[in-house]
């Protein structure tokens, strides 16, 4: 059987769920501050990036992975779910391996949007 977060104590389930949930606030400001630096896009990207998984694993921690999983990929939230993933997997491509700011900040822009979606 698959390990679910509810193997964890409720206090611990919290206690994670707060710690990756302000690690992903604390990535998304400093990559929002790094963006005005010279190659401040790349960090940008990376920490905006990390910020969002982050959050993805403060919920997971309150829910369980596997719940969370259900969840994600229930047919309402499938169209959001893939285009969050996608728009992570290509921030990075765009400003590691295509050299596009423009397309990077189009993709966090798409992540956020999916991710309150």
């Amino acid at each position: 059987k698959v390990l679910d977060a509810s193997t964890l104590s409720f206090g611990t389930r919290v206690r994670w769920f707060a710690i990756c949930f302000v690690a992903g606030i604390v990535c998304s400001f400093l990559g929002t501050a790094l963006l005005w630096l010279p190659k401040g896009i790349k960090l940008f990207a990376v920490f905006y990036t990390l910020g969002n998984i982050a959050a993805l694993a403060s919920t997971c921690f309150l829910m369980g992975p596997v719940k969370q999983l259900k969840a994600m990929f229930d047919p309402k939230r499938l169209i959001a779910t893939i285009v969050m993933l996608l728009c992570l997997i290509l921030t990075l491509c765009a400003v590691f391996w295509w050299n596009k700011k423009g397309l990077a900040m189009l993709f966090c822009i798409l992540q956020f949007l999916a991710m309150t979606w």
